[in-house]
């Protein structure tokens, strides 16, 4: 069943219906969704679908072009060329007035196998695809060669697009389509070690229990996740000891460009340029308080992939009892009661996501055009932290939230909490709203002294609504 990318659909459909030459581009990390998107898209359409493979142009050119005289002219089965130029003569013959829809998938491959592909790429579609009825369909996703390669300026490709899109992890919402039998406590789990990874989502059967599912994916070395993290930052870098390095530690803690460097044995050249990778690809994020500007003293990096976030902090440290066919008993002990614990930081980024679209939707006491978080130091002189800020950059006015993700109530304590971080984000800004995320929710006090009119008191299962 194909889920989700309702948006990303529309655009292609749009832009099929143009007449003459059109291109898109897609792209985004790996296990995402891309082949799925353009599968779906391709259904019931004059299309042609290949893949690249990690060979030589020449044998890539052999199998395109079967792929293609397959797709578009199964009459000519046997047909096949070698020769890049002859196939896209070839391509440009059998176009005529009907639009055809021609697919490349994993761009990079060819083009590592032959560094002038892309420049011939170029030459054929100005002297030939442009004259054609044809939609083309660029994906990758090697993102920053994505970047690099195809999409700057310095791309002999450059111009040549229509549109692009960047295909990112589904939301939370859409994450729970695929598992529906779930609670939603179960649903906001799977989310949080999947990140919104449409293929790790796909592998959680929700007619097994949750625990199942973590042990089966995760901890058996038969696992789809259980090499996942490895396998995939062996596909993006050359040399991956390093970046294991510096995910482990930041992982374990570290948060500042000096810690990290300082635990992981580099030097800080070296850990900006590992940096400077991994958030490419999206699996370490830079952040800052949301009201700071671009102050270096304050900048901290996370792990904001799921995958890598549950596998760092969880499934590396297992490995010998994985090995050893000891993972359940592992996960029992050590894992299964922690799952709250690792899900406090998820549940921040699916409330800060969930006060975006409510202060969007107008369902709030102002218009939130941007959430985050906030850390400093409090009225006390002690270090705080605000886990959600939504901040009406317009009329200059904030929203504070508070998220628990645990097995009991938010009370008075938590209550007073927040009121007395009141006025620390930026005096700029006027606090409107206060908002409190529980897993368990509230207790009496909470229910029958706070006023509605500017505090909200919400549940997992409002987030879901």
């Amino acid at each position: 069943m194909f889920i989700g990318r309702k948006h990303e659909l529309e655009i292609l459909e749009e832009t099929y219906a143009k007449e003459g030459f059109q291109m898109t581009v897609i792209y985004g990390r790996r296990r995402i969704g891309k082949s799925t998107l353009i599968a779906e898209f391709i259904k019931n359409k004059r299309a042609s679908y290949y893949v690249a493979s990690q060979n030589s142009l020449e044998i890539n050119v052999q199998k395109w072009s079967k792929q293609f005289v397959n797709d578009i002219s199964p009459e000519l089965d046997g047909v096949a060329f070698d020769d890049l130029e002859k196939f896209f003569n070839f391509i440009g013959s059998l176009c005529g007035d009907e639009k055809i829809i021609v697919a490349l998938d994993e761009i990079p491959y060819i083009a590592e196998a032959d560094s002038s592909f892309v420049s011939r790429f170029q030459v054929a579609i100005d002297t030939i695809f442009t004259k054609k009825n044809i939609f083309l369909i660029i994906c990758g996703s090697a993102v920053s060669f994505m970047e690099k390669e195809i999409l700057s300026e310095k791309s002999p490709l450059f111009g040549r697009r229509s549109n692009q899109i960047f295909l990112k992890p589904f939301d939370y919402m859409t994450s729970a389509l695929f598992t529906p039998h779930y609670t939603n406590e179960e649903k906001a789990i799977v989310y949080g070690v999947t990140g919104g990874v449409a293929k790790y989502l796909s592998l959680f059967d929700d007619s097994k229990s949750l625990d199942d599912n973590l042990i089966n994916n995760f901890f058996k070395s038969s696992g789809y996740l259980y090499e996942e993290p490895f396998n995939l930052l062996t596909q993006e870098f050359r040399t991956i000891n390093t970046y294991n390095s510096v995910i482990e530690v930041c992982a374990n803690g570290a948060n500042k460009v000096s810690e990290i460097a300082d635990k992981a044995h580099i030097s800080t050249a070296t850990l900006n340029f590992i940096l400077k990778n991994l958030m490419t690809v999206g699996i370490i994020s830079r952040k800052l308080p949301i009201t700071e500007d671009d102050s270096k003293k304050k900048i901290t990096y996370e792990i904001t992939d799921g995958i890598y976030r549950f596998w760092y902090t969880y499934v590396s440290s297992a490995r010998p009892a994985i090995e050893t066919d000891r993972g359940e008993i592992y996960y029992n002990r050590f894992v299964k009661d922690k799952l709250h614990l690792f899900m406090g930081k998820v549940f921040e980024e699916m409330c800060q996501h969930y006060t975006l679209v409510q202060g969007l939707d107008g369902k709030l006491n102002c218009f939130v055009t941007r959430t985050g978080s906030w850390w400093g130091i409090g009225h006390n002189r002690i270090p705080t932290d605000i886990d959600v800020v939504g901040i009406d950059e317009p009329e200059k006015k904030a929203i504070l939230g508070e998220c628990k993700f645990k097995n009991e109530v938010i009370d008075k304590g938590i209550y007073d909490d927040l009121m007395d971080r009141s006025g620390l984000i930026n005096n700029r800004y006027k606090e409107v709203q206060y908002l409190f995320f529980s897993l368990s929710g509230y207790s009496k006090w909470m229910i029958e002294n706070t006023d509605p009119s500017t505090v909200k008191l919400l549940t997992l299962d409002d987030l879901y609504k």
